[in-house]
């Protein structure tokens, strides 16, 4: 079977963040799209609003993704029509090179007709996270 639009979107973005392009991790998403990254209120997006559009994710990238070297441990996963949730880990070695944090939670992407991400949703807990629990 082969794999669905939100599986390859999802699939893109995997490698766009793990080898650090910008450029293509930006290009996977509609212009309007929505990033809520974790969802809910943090020092991440302290109005808990989300980033929208091209310049608020590409704004969040350099922050937060850029900077460090994220990769993906998906556990399982689910799709639904146009939406994909995963079950795993995601880790970020920050630049420092010396420290690393783990995010486990649930990560909800959903496409467009066009198979653009139109949304991301991260489930995970930035205080237990920060403080080296998360996991």
């Amino acid at each position: 079977m082969s794999d669905t639009a939100v599986e390859l979107a999802f699939q893109r973005h995997i490698a766009a963040v793990q080898s650090g392009d910008r450029e293509a991790f930006l290009s996977n998403f509609a212009e309007d799209a929505l990033v809520e990254d974790p969802v809910g209120p943090s020092p991440l997006d302290p109005s808990g609003q989300g980033h929208r559009g091209h310049a608020a994710i590409g704004a969040f990238w350099d922050t937060i993704i850029g900077p460090g070297s994220v990769r993906f441990e998906i556990d399982s996963h689910v799709v639904c029509g146009d939406e994909i949730a995963n079950v795993g880990t995601i880790y970020n070695k920050l630049p420092d090179g010396a420290d690393e944090i783990s995010a486990t939670g649930v990560f909800i992407y959903r496409v467009n007709q066009a198979g653009k991400l139109v949304s991301l949703k991260a489930y995970w807990d930035y205080d237990k996270t920060m403080s080296g629990t998360g996991t």
